[in-house]
């Protein structure tokens, strides 16, 4: 229950999301809740998925495309995410979720997403992600055109590189094996 209400929470608040430009940061303040607590009495790893998906809502709604995305049915879609857990974010601990588009290219966006306590970062998550209408794949540049952002792509850092072949090598093993 706890997820629905926070997922309200910042769907109410998207009205009032101050307008920011595609590189600019999204932040989001959450407090863990016992509910979101695994055995050993921290975060559980899926929860950190799901507050993920929360801030990329936000991300959105800060960019300026949330009217765009419903008018042209198009439909956020992630084709991978991981992510790496450094402190543990204990009940009752109150947290930032920093989320911002690192760069894109002629397929997906690059997105990054980190967990912070008091400056400290906690966890730090990527996703791959793109836009569908239907099932038919929207390239990155037309919300960018929708958005008025002419400038190119930023460099593409060198752990989303790395983190791209890793995924292939990810989908070849997995073709080898059969599964």
């Amino acid at each position: 229950m706890n997820l629905y209400l926070r997922l309200l929470k910042v769907l109410l608040l998207l009205p009032f999301v101050r307008r920011r430009g595609v590189l600019d940061e999204s932040r989001l303040g959450f407090r863990v809740w016992p509910t979101d607590c695994d055995l050993n009495l921290h975060m559980n790893n899926g929860r950190y998925l799901t507050f993920m998906d929360l801030g990329r809502v936000h991300l959105i709604a800060q960019l300026g495309l949330l009217a765009t995305l419903l008018k042209r049915r198009w439909s956020p879609v992630l084709s991978a995410a991981e992510i790496n857990f450094i402190r543990p974010l204990g009940p009752y601990r109150a947290f930032t979720l920093v989320t911002r588009v690192l760069t894109w290219d002629e397929k997906y966006f690059y997105i990054e997403q980190r967990f912070e306590r008091d400056g400290r970062l906690c966890a730090v998550g990527m996703v791959r992600g793109l836009f569908l209408h239907g099932r038919e794949k929207v390239a990155p540049g037309e919300p960018l055109r929708v958005l008025g952002v002419e400038t190119p792509a930023p460099p593409m850092p060198e752990i989303v590189r790395h983190w791209n072949d890793l995924t292939a090598l990810k989908k070849q093993h997995a073709a080898r094996s059969g599964r």
